[in-house]
């Protein structure tokens, strides 16, 4: 099966009890800082390293627990395109979604594990 070449984590998406107290606490204790909040708001908070890699904190909501929710990819736009075909030539389902600043799609590894590859513009 052919692959798709990723160039990196982008991010691991995590839900909290308290969205202000963990993004204090992440921004306190590691070289973090805050991007897209013009894009995004506080929604998620997402949080980058100098390298861009980072943490999207999301607000856990009645009913959730925190922990992870997904882990995402970034890839080229040449193989975000790539990837799509892809998917959809083997079959495997995905959402695309638009977040303004990048293009993601969504699927699900064999564990039922949120998987995102995404493409900045």
């Amino acid at each position: 099966m052919p692959r798709i070449d990723v160039e990196g984590l982008d991010h691991v998406a995590i839900q909290v009890a308290d969205q202000s107290a963990s993004v204090a606490w992440y921004q306190r204790l590691l070289n973090v800082r805050t991007v897209h909040e013009d894009a995004w708001g506080r929604t998620p908070a997402m949080l980058a390293a100098p390298d861009e890699s980072g943490i999207a904190v999301f607000q856990a909501h009645a009913g959730t627990s925190p922990g992870v929710t997904h882990i995402a990819f970034r890839v080229t736009r040449q193989q975000y395109i790539a990837a799509k075909d892809l998917l959809a030539n083997e079959g495997i389902p995905f959402e695309e979604q638009d977040h303004e600043v990048c293009w993601s799609v969504y699927l699900q590894d064999p564990d039922g594990i949120q998987v995102e590859l995404t493409t900045y513009h």
